[in-house]
């Protein structure tokens, strides 16, 4: 039974759906301003290790991830920039989603923009004027959070002293952990200069934390299973979700906060003023592979934090490059029929103690450990010629069960055919004679880095396997 920690409760707890056999699940997504760093990255790919592990529990996944394509940090680099706002905000939108899926990523179910869905945030907040939580100021619509008994409950602050009236409001979508609880903006009128929506509460755009509400409740219900974010949206943002969502509807909101906590960076917060800010690009431009960040930002549990660094990145391209390699092996093993009864329990307990791991709150470091030692031991085991042609099918299904996962095998290479090899032998000496040596080194690199030998004889070129 899988069981995780769900902030609104402070406790670890079996995971127990809506509805049998689904589960609904909300991903605070990218707000697109400019690239997305790997601090975000490491919550995505939680994000993505959650939905794969319940597809793996067997759970019909309904995965819903949100665009923020307005704020007021939108709105001043989409000016700055001269362009719309909804042509600045797809140049990074695309360019999240081509990172997020370069790092292995599973595609939701349901990708959603805040500007599409004006109309169903101004129904919750018309909703919750009929309620009673709101009130209006110079054309702008608040949320009065002293009329919501159970604010406070998710990020566990206590408020008295702080909760306040009209008197302090919070209007910015930008906004430090540390701050008092204020009232927040749900409709903000419209500026000079704006984009703004013509709707039954005047001119003006929504506030950051109605988007949420309106897109999870619109495509999970106004109650669903998990929602998941940075530890760092705990307070206001997820605070402040729940008392517009409960405000509006008087039912629960969601049953389980699952949130990753930090990431550091050589031992300090990452900051582009100390140089260790890296997007997904910088470290490719760098020369490290999507497969190895993904593996690091996935090594640690994810309600710990993790010291991301490169020396430890460097590690862990030696780590994926190894696990390539054992499966390349294992692939290419040609085994004597029959089945050994040793190897089929150990992947067996392999396998039943990788989901142990992932069920105990998704502890990703002891579910590596199991595949790590599984590696091992069916390394011992290929040495040893133990391994039947039973054994082989078995153990690749549990290297795929694993990387249903995780995805951080990557594809075992395609053994070439003696009749693909001699075609490219006999295409690099058409290169040589020519004069073509760029194309006969290319040809001869990828030939030996396929474990092929190219030899010179008396009777002209010949190869051989390693």
């Amino acid at each position: 039974m899988l069981k995780i920690y769900n902030t609104l409760s402070n406790q670890i707890e079996e995971f127990k759906p809506l509805e049998p056999n689904k589960a609904g699940m909300y991903v605070c997504g990218p707000t697109v301003h400019d690239f997305a760093h790997i601090g975000n990255f490491r919550t995505f790919l939680f994000a993505d290790l959650l939905r794969r592990y319940l597809k793996f529990k067997g759970y019909a996944v309904h995965h819903v991830m949100n665009i923020t394509d307005v704020d007021d940090k939108i709105i001043r680099k989409s000016v700055e920039r001269g362009k719309s706002l909804r042509d600045y905000t797809t140049i990074y939108t695309d360019y999240f989603f081509e990172d997020l899926y370069a790092l292995g990523a599973e595609a939701p179910e349901e990708i959603l923009r805040a500007t599409d869905h004006i109309p169903e945030m101004v129904g919750i907040v018309k909703r919750l004027e009929a309620n009673g939580h709101t009130y209006e100021s110079e054309g702008s619509t608040y949320f009065r959070i002293n009329t919501f008994d159970g604010y406070g409950k998710l990020s566990k602050v206590k408020f008295e002293g702080n909760v306040v009236g009209a008197s302090e409001r919070v209007d910015s979508d930008e906004y430090e952990a540390k701050e008092n609880a204020r009232d927040f903006v749900l409709w903000k009128a419209a500026k000079p200069g704006e984009p703004f929506w013509e709707t039954e509460l005047g001119k003006g755009r929504p506030g950051w934390h109605i988007e949420c509400s309106a897109m999870s409740m619109k495509a999970l219900g106004e109650t669903f299973d998990i929602h998941v974010g940075g530890v760092d949206l705990v307070f206001p943002h997820h605070e402040n979700e729940i008392a517009q969502s409960e405000g509006a509807t008087g039912k629960p909101f969601v049953k389980y906060w699952v949130h990753a906590e930090f990431l550091m960076v050589e031992g300090q917060k990452m900051s582009k003023s100390l140089g260790n800010y890296y997007t997904y690009r910088d470290l490719v431009e760098k020369g490290y592979s999507a497969r190895a960040i993904r593996y690091l930002l996935l090594s640690a549990p994810h309600h710990k934090q993790l010291n991301f660094t490169l020396e430890g990145l460097r590690g862990a391209e030696s780590t994926v490059a190894r696990l390539n390699d054992f499966k390349q092996r294992l692939t290419e093993v040609q085994p004597e029929e029959g089945s050994t009864p040793a190897i089929a329990r150990m992947a067996e307990l392999s396998l039943k103690r990788f989901e142990d791991a992932m069920d105990d709150d998704l502890n990703a470091a002891e579910a590596l450990a199991a595949v790590h030692d599984f590696a091992r031991e069916t390394n011992s085991s290929m040495a040893s010629g133990a391994i039947k042609s039973e054994d082989k099918a078995a153990l690749l299904a549990t290297i795929d069960r694993f990387d249903s996962v995780f995805n951080i095998f990557g594809e075992a290479k395609k053994e070439m055919l003696d009749s693909e090899i001699q075609a490219l032998i006999d295409e690099r000496q058409a290169a040589r004679k020519v004069k073509n040596f760029a194309r006969s080194d290319e040809i001869r690199d990828q030939l030996t880095g396929m474990g092929i030998i190219l030899e010179d004889t008396k009777d002209g070129m010949r190869w051989r396997r390693k």
